[in-house]
C-alpha cells in the first residue's frame, strides 16, 4: 500500500456518523494543507449524516451496511475488498463504531490510524469523558494512535491535552475535547503522508525517532 513518487498517497476514511473528523482532514487536503488525495468515503450506516458531507465536497463514496452481513468476520473481508478497490496508502477511522476483527487490523497495520477521545492508555472504551470527571482528574484529551488487535491499544502519535474545569461535565468536556480532534487528526495524516510518521512494531516513530508512550503533546 505504497503511492509511488508521481503520485499523491491516497487516502480511504470510514465514517459511521455525522463525520466531523473526517471533514476536518478532507478541508486539509482541499487547502493543500495535507499533500495527498481522497480515495472515498465508506460508512457502515447508509443514513450516516458524513456521507451527504463528502458528497458536498465532491469525494467519493461508498456504503457498506453491517446489518446485512451474518457476522463480523464477514463484514471485515467484505470491508478489506470495498478498500482496496479504492488502493489506499491511509486508511483513516473518524468515527467508525465498529470494533474490528485482527483478520482487519493485521491487514492494514502500519497503514492504519483512529483516535479515541481519551489520553491514551487511560480509558480505553466508551463514556471516557464522564470517566476523567469521576476520576477527579485535572486533565483530559484526545489521542491519534495507530490501530493493532488490542482496541484503542496501538502506539500513540500525537495526543491534545486541555484541562478539566470546575464547571465541566460530560457534554462540555465533549465539546471542548471534539474541537481538539479537528486540530490533531489532521496533523497526524499529514505526517503519515509526509513518510514523517510510521509505525514499526509495537512503537510510534516520527522523523526516525521514536514516540513517548504518548505520543506528541500539545497543550491547550
Amino acid at each position: 500500500m505504497q503511492a509511488s513518487e508521481a503520485e499523491k498517497p491516497r487516502i480511504v476514511i470510514l465514517i459511521s456518523g455525522n463525520g466531523s473528523n473526517m471533514q476536518a482532514i478532507a478541508e486539509a487536503v482541499q487547502n493543500q494543507e495535507i499533500d495527498a488525495e481522497i480515495a472515498g468515503i465508506i460508512s457502515n450506516r447508509p443514513q450516516a449524516e458524513g456521507l451527504s458531507k463528502a458528497q458536498a465536497m465532491g469525494l467519493h463514496t461508498d456504503i457498506i451496511d453491517h446489518t446485512l452481513y451474518v457476522s463480523r468476520e464477514e463484514f471485515d473481508h467484505a470491508l478489506i475488498r470495498m478498500i482496496e478497490d479504492l488502493k489506499p496508502d491511509l486508511v483513516v477511522l473518524a468515527g467508525f463504531m465498529r470494533i474490528l476483527t485482527a483478520d482487519f487490523t493485521r491487514y492494514f497495520e502500519g497503514n492504519l490510524l483512529n483516535i479515541h477521545p481519551s489520553l491514551l492508555p487511560k480509558y480505553q472504551g466508551l463514556n471516557t469523558h464522564q470517566r476523567a470527571l469521576d476520576a477527579g482528574d485535572n486533565e483530559h484529551g484526545v489521542t491519534v494512535h495507530f490501530v493493532t488487535e488490542e482496541l484503542d491499544g496501538g502506539p500513540n502519535a500525537i495526543q491534545a491535552v486541555i484541562p478539566i474545569l470546575d464547571i465541566d461535565n460530560a457534554k462540555a468536556l465533549q465539546q471542548r475535547i471534539q474541537i481538539q480532534e479537528h486540530i490533531i487528526y489532521p496533523i497526524a495524516v499529514k505526517w503519515f503522508c509526509e513518510g514523517r510518521l510510521n509505525m514499526n512494531g509495537q512503537l510510534a516513530f516520527l522523523d526516525g525517532q521514536e514516540l513517548p508512550t504518548s505520543g506528541i503533546q500539545l497543550h491547550s
